[in-house]
């Protein structure tokens, strides 16, 4: 069940909520005038969730490029990088 707290809450229970965020690592969703307008998070938290969707892009483009031919087997990779890096 998502946490949803007033702009009023916010501005008068600023520690209870940042408490809650860091304890719980989930978002606060805060209503203005009964409606939905802000998502607080913890720093660490809100980094997780933008590390992720860095991930998901790039999963997305390496699908995208073996989707498109635009792959190489991983053995014939392994060579190159071998046979350019050997001392």
């Amino acid at each position: 069940m998502p946490a949803i707290k007033s702009s009023t809450d916010l501005r008068n229970n600023y520690n209870e909520i940042s408490t809650f965020c860091h304890t719980y690592r989930e978002p606060v969703f805060i209503t203005k005038n009964g409606r939905g307008d802000l998502a607080v998070m913890s720093i660490e938290t809100y980094e997780q969730l933008t590390g992720r969707l860095e991930l998901y892009g790039l999963l997305q483009e390496g699908m995208d490029d073996v989707a498109t031919g635009r792959a190489r087997p991983f053995n014939e990779t392994m060579d190159q990088l071998t046979e350019k890096y050997s001392v």
